[in-house]
């Protein structure tokens, strides 16, 4: 199958399980196979509404057509995952550390899951968290994504309701076709250039072998995080998209969630965007941040947030008493677009909220990152390896890469320090498979920073991330920005003792 060919096929059917599929044998992915039946999920095709058009996707669907799963922490994750589209495909558990062969990543180890397989996965959940589940190829882009929610027996008995927002980005045109325009010149229509913050391949093919990769001041208020130095011009986005969209849906119809007057919520939200970080604007209501990446941290209080590709943060809101409404908004980064979900207590009036704004969303950098402490942080050792890379690339020839990163190794039990240095003028939000690692240095100041499994890197400055060897395997340390990915920024952690 070409590769248009490939991006472009539409699942004939509806039904995540229907009938009519032919299931082809199982793989079962197991250290232990547990005895009671798996919980089903199936990649399947599925219709929303964009922008008053109808726009075939894909999900992520459980036998009720529930989207995404939820789990008991230090419980079994045991999945029978099921391809009901016409496409081969795989899914990775973003935030989870499974072991190796069941990560994820096409052909690291293990082979795409051709259409209408199931394969069986079976492994320990670990502790709870805000994490998610998506493509490791092209077709994240056409929103092969969902929440993946592990709770613990605390957050079950706490007095508070929670809200799991799912941001996206939307294309009506094919993320081929987005590819093809980016690596041909054409990534500049529409682009909005910023001054750079002082704070902070797959070649188009969903089945590629992405063993290749890898080679080669303004204060904006409510977040401390988001102050704009006087460097020469970032690229901020380099798509522009048909629509952005929180669970689905844009603000031109949003997800009204009713609350209780005086209410307690925990806001987890994921930034599931391919290639837009947005910063999370809770408005009239004050916000506490206690997690990032599923990883507790030490509160911080604001009204905005920043969220780059592929993290997560979980906002604690403390809602006044009487009736209203109170909009949690999505600000695209540096552009006017926005989206969000409202919360509204019972028989409230809900107003309208544009899909634009009228200023430009704030620029993301790392100034939160450098104020974050981790609650639980990694014991303090002295590291057994060291490695320095370069993130590089241009928007000229649209080609980037991680340069000093071909050859990291480690052991099972080793203290690892790397040390990413942004050469590029764009923003890259960098994340590492099977382990969850902590920030120690922002810019060469050192911090006990959060744990967690996604930092950004902004243009021309340096983040120090740590971790501990005790998941052996091959593992992607990759930019979460899809066509950055695709088109030569990832690398791989390789356990030397590994099996």
């Amino acid at each position: 199958m070409n590769r248009r060919s490939f991006l472009t096929t539409i699942m004939m059917g509806t039904a995540a399980f229907g009938a009519a599929t032919v299931i082809r044998p199982s793989r079962v992915l197991s250290q232990t196979l547990a005895a009671t039946p798996p919980l089903r999920l199936a990649i399947a095709s599925r219709t929303i509404e964009v922008n008053g058009r109808a726009a075939r996707v894909f999900g992520l669907l459980q036998p009720d057509g529930k989207q995404g799963i939820e789990l008991d922490a230090g419980s079994s994750f045991d999945v029978e995952l099921t391809n009901e589209i016409d496409e081969p495909t795989m899914i990775h558990w973003h935030g989870l550390t499974p072991p190796w062969t069941m990560d994820g990543v096409p052909d690291n180890p293990i082979a795409l899951i051709k259409a209408g397989e199931s394969v069986r996965y079976t492994f320990p959940v670990g502790a709870g968290g805000t994490h998610w589940m998506h493509a490791h190829t092209l077709q994240e882009q056409n929103l092969l994504a969902a929440p993946l929610i592990v709770r613990t027996a605390a957050d079950r008995e706490r007095d508070e309701q929670e809200v799991v927002i799912l941001l996206h980005d939307f294309s009506f045109t094919p993320a081929e076709e987005l590819l093809a325009r980016l690596t041909s010149g054409q990534a500049h229509e529409g682009q909005t250039n910023a001054p750079a913050t002082g704070q902070g391949g797959m070649a188009g093919m969903p089945m590629m072998d992405h063993s290749s990769m890898g080679q080669g001041g303004m204060d904006m208020g409510g977040m401390p995080g988001m102050d704009m130095g006087g460097m020469e011009a970032m690229d901020l986005n380099d798509i522009e998209y048909d629509a952005y969209l929180a669970n689905d849906r844009t603000l031109d119809d949003p997800e009204v969630v009713q609350v209780e007057n005086g209410g307690r919520v925990r806001l987890r939200i994921i930034n599931g965007a391919t290639a837009t970080a947005f910063t999370i604007d809770t408005g009239t209501v004050l916000g506490t941040l206690v997690a990032v990446d599923g990883q507790e941290v030490e509160p911080v209080d604001a009204t905005t947030f920043p969220i780059s590709m592929g993290q997560r943060l979980d906002i604690r809101l403390e809602l006044p008493q009487g009736a209203g409404t109170y909009p949690v908004l999505a600000l695209r980064e540096g552009a006017v677009e926005r989206t969000g979900v409202i919360l509204a207590t019972a028989g409230a009036a809900v107003r309208r909220i544009a899909v634009v704004g009228e200023s430009e969303g704030p620029i993301v950098g790392n100034a939160l990152e450098q104020r974050l402490r981790a609650k639980n942080p990694l014991a303090v050792r002295p590291a057994d390896r060291r490695f320095e890379i370069a993130l590089t690339g241009q928007m000229q020839g649209y080609v980037w890469g991680m340069d000093g990163a071909s050859d990291m190794r480690t052991r099972q039990g080793e203290r690892i320090e790397i040390t990413m240095r942004n050469a590029s003028m764009m923003a890259h939000p960098m994340h590492l498979h099977g382990h969850h690692f902590q920030v120690t240095s922002v810019n060469g100041a050192a911090i006990a920073g959060a744990v967690r499994d996604t930092v950004l890197v902004p243009p021309e400055e340096a983040v120090t991330i740590v971790f501990d060897a005790g998941n052996s395997g091959k593992w992607p340390l990759h930019c979460h920005h899809l066509y950055h990915m695709a088109t030569g920024m990832m690398a791989y952690i390789d356990y030397e003792d590994r099996v």
